[in-house]
């Protein structure tokens, strides 16, 4: 098995062809920052060059208690940052586009194993970029999106209302209630929901039924490409509008009074501006 020395992330490889990432920040409840998309990006780069990576499978460090709890923008994790790694991270990149259609592109196959909670990007990321999605019974999403004055990213806007339709779509976006495991599945959101013990081993199991010996990885990847080839300019297109409507949402006063109502454990009290 071998490791390769990233910061956010775990990530590791064997021999059988199988890749794993595991959200690697248990302090923050695996929370991403601009460091953990851009290391999943070199993933991505890496098992594009590597004949031998065949399937990724996505995972949060289970002393975490999450899948991952969202984004965590903390300036000073940037500002920390080698002038090399500075250079690659576009900071106006907020609804990460270039990670999303990177995970679109991607011809190989994604397993998420949401392990926890998954709040935001924790459930967006997947959404948009794993061809399958297992989730622990006792783990639950959080689109709370409306309730933090913001808009969803990674091309949610769009493949949320096409997974769900529109009316069930805006419910959740807006009112940003829990969805709990059974719930997420009934909607469609997930494949598989299983015991947590269970949920490793099983998606390990799944990961194997795709490439060789079990599985006719090249047909797959055709499939994939096929599949996702006329979606692209949709997508690209909604992340251009996602990072224009992130960008203003920002700079409201909706936003502040959102992030000083969660420091102050209260209701926010809106102002539509």
């Amino acid at each position: 098995m071998n490791e390769f020395n990233f910061q956010d992330i775990l990530y590791e490889k064997e021999d059988n062809g199988i890749c794993t990432v595991t959200f690697n920040r248990p302090e923050r409840r695996n929370a991403v920052t601009y460091l953990t998309f851009f290391e999943i990006h070199k993933v991505l780069e890496d098992m594009e060059k590597d004949k031998n990576a065949k399937v990724l499978i996505v995972t949060g460090n289970e002393e975490g208690n999450a899948f991952t709890s969202g984004g965590y923008f903390d300036p000073k994790i940037f500002k920390n940052l080698k002038d090399e790694i500075k250079q690659e991270i576009d900071l106006m990149d907020i609804a990460q586009k270039k990670l999303c259609m990177k995970l679109w592109k991607f011809d190989k196959p994604v397993i998420a194993a949401i392990n926890g909670l998954a709040i935001g990007g924790g459930i967006t990321m997947p959404l948009a970029g794993a061809d399958l999605i297992f989730m622990a019974e006792d783990a639950w999403l959080g689109f709370y999106f409306g309730k933090r004055a913001i808009i969803p990213e990674f091309g949610a806007n769009f493949i949320l209302p096409f997974y769900l339709g529109f009316q069930k779509a805006k419910e959740i976006v807006y009112f940003g209630e829990k969805i709990y495991a059974q719930e997420a599945y009934e909607l469609g959101l997930v494949n598989k929901v299983l015991p947590k013990e269970k949920l490793i081993p099983y998606t390990r199991e799944q990961a194997l039924r795709l490439i060789p010996p079990k599985g006719p990885c090249l047909s797959i990847k055709l499939m994939k490409k096929t599949m996702h080839s006329y979606f692209l300019e949709i997508i690209d297109k909604t992340l251009d509008l996602e990072n224009r409507g992130l960008r203003k949402a920002f700079t409201s006063y909706d936003f502040r009074e959102s992030m000083n109502a969660l420091k102050e454990k209260r209701e926010p009290a809106f102002k539509g501006k």
